[in-house]
């Protein structure tokens, strides 16, 4: 409802039974969606719950295990927890402990076939713990943690609650200039352009991230590097092995005009806009604002709680306004939204800009619960297609169990610009655009900061325009297939389902 661009259309589509008889939201905050659910299930956030994660920092390889906090301080001090929600406060679950749960509700007896991925291997007919399928996971899929672990006496998942992270390497460098090993290399096959393919099976490796798989050759052979000047190396995960200046993907799915790397004109090129249009930078955010979808970072909340739109002093001049703080109507294809303008001349004139992840808001009907230092009350109301949303109340200080609740001194919170988005998916990657193109007028005598208008039956419209600008796999694909099978995938499906059943 917030996140996603053209959220009215999502809660009319939410809050008709025909369509969705049941909705669970599971989610760690109260937001839009969990409003119009019929179950809200209270999901962790990082110190309530197990989670691995990782990121590209330096030349190297790191793992990290997230653990909830009171859950763990609590087993140091020698008591046994079975399950989170008998220490996280509100009944909080974490992910992990809800699945292996819900296939167990969902196939009692394993006749369906569900509850044999979360069944205990230690001891079968057992419920999967959390403890089983971490210690399982640092024994079996981090290389070098068992020995490291080991070195202090200790198991891997010990040592990973101990210390909270792992180095699996460091100073890998250029991977793609690696020669493959020469026992990798037995019946190869190589072509003209030197791609070479091998028979012999891929050595294994417990460490597994998800990368491109080009398809084997017509034998069957493997893609196993690319020949560069007499020595086989690794090369890169493409079909040619190769860095790829000219992609023989996209000249055979339909695309051979960006088949080399070019400028493409996109929706919000100067040649594209009309003359009184603009380019809104949506996707633009507040240097003390967070990526957050929460409301939930109350610090960051009273730095960065409102997003006017930025305009240049000479487009503010051209559009009759003339003080920081001012109203504009900034008009979509789908609708318009509100908002204060900050004239300032840090944004490029015939750009204006909106940071995003702001404008909460609760309907009138509503009152309990929500963010109170960032959701603002509205009246939402709907004549057919058509929404129109009006705050009504600010958010102010309250009495709460946080004393700094008391401490709020804003009263704008923003506007929720993303309602007022079609939805705008590219052609080849079906990734939305963000960016808009926008008429900026100055708000009407009647219109108050934060309105918002929609008319989804336009963003339906708008919706189908970008769809025509798609070429079908049906209508281009080289092979019978719904898109290129050699594309990273994190769970790549069976290849049985790439194939279009009815292509000619």
């Amino acid at each position: 409802m917030w996140t996603n661009p053209d959220g009215l259309s999502w809660m009319e589509v939410l809050t008709d039974e025909d369509k969705v008889g049941c909705f669970v939201s599971l989610t760690p905050t109260w937001n839009e969606s969990a409003y119009l659910a019929d179950y809200v299930l209270p999901m962790g956030h990082g110190p309530e719950r197990h989670d691995t994660h990782s990121y590209e920092q330096y030349d190297g390889q790191w793992l990290g295990f997230r653990q909830p906090v009171i859950r763990a301080a609590r087993e140091r001090l020698g008591e046994t927890i079975t399950d989170s929600r008998e220490v996280n406060p509100g009944e909080v679950w974490e992910e992990n402990e809800w699945w292996i749960e819900l296939s167990w509700r969902i196939d009692p007896d394993g006749s369906l076939g569900i509850r044999q991925y979360h069944e205990s291997r230690a001891h079968p007919g057992e419920k999967l713990s959390v403890d089983e399928y971490y210690g399982w996971m640092f024994e079996n899929s981090v290389p070098g943690l068992p020995e490291r672990a080991a070195q202090e006496g200790l198991s891997p998942l010990q040592f990973m609650r101990r210390y909270g992270a792992f180095e699996i390497s460091k100073g890998v460098g250029a991977q793609y200039t690696f020669e493959v090993p020469a026992s990798e290399l037995a019946d190869t096959n190589t072509t003209p352009q030197g791609r070479v393919y091998t028979s012999t099976a891929k050595p294994a490796d417990p460490n597994l991230s998800p990368v491109a798989s080009p398809e084997p050759d017509a034998q069957g052979r493997r893609p196993v590097g690319v020949d560069v000047d007499g020595v086989v190396r690794k090369g890169f995960p493409t079909p040619s092995g190769k860095l790829e200046f000219w992609s023989s993907t996209l000249a055979g799915w339909g695309w051979p005009e960006h088949a080399i790397p070019g400028y493409i004109k996109s929706h919000v090129h100067p040649d594209e806009l009309a003359p009184d249009q603009m380019v809104l930078l949506s996707t633009f955010r507040l240097p003390t604002q967070i990526h957050t979808r929460s409301g939930n970072s109350k610090w960051l909340d009273e730095l960065a709680h409102t997003n006017p739109v930025w305009v240049h002093p000479s487009d503010a001049t051209r559009l009759g306004v003339e003080h920081t703080g001012d109203l504009l109507r900034v008009q979509t294809d789908i609708g318009y939204f509100v908002a204060k303008a900050w004239i300032t001349e840090g944004i490029r004139p015939g750009v204006v800009a909106c940071s995003h992840h702001m404008g909460r808001w609760r309907p009138t009907h509503q009152q309990g619960g929500g963010v109170g230092a960032v959701m603002a009350t509205v009246d939402l109301q709907q004549v057919g297609d058509d929404w129109t949303m009006r705050r009504v109340k600010n958010v102010e200080p309250h009495e709460t169990s946080d004393p700094d609740t008391m401490r709020i001194w804003w009263s704008d919170t923003g506007v929720h610009q993303n309602l007022t988005f079609p939805v705008h998916p590219d052609p080849i990657s079906g990734m939305h655009c963000w960016h808009q193109a926008v008429r900026v007028v100055r708000a009407s005598p009647d219109d108050r900061a934060g309105d918002i208008a929609v008319d989804t039956a336009k963003a339906r419209e708008v919706y189908t325009q970008w769809m025509a600008r798609t070429r079908p796999a049906g209508q281009v694909s080289p092979d019978g297939l719904r898109r290129p099978t050699w594309l990273m995938r994190p769970l790549k499906p069976s290849p049985d389902t790439f194939v279009i059943r009815d292509h000619r």
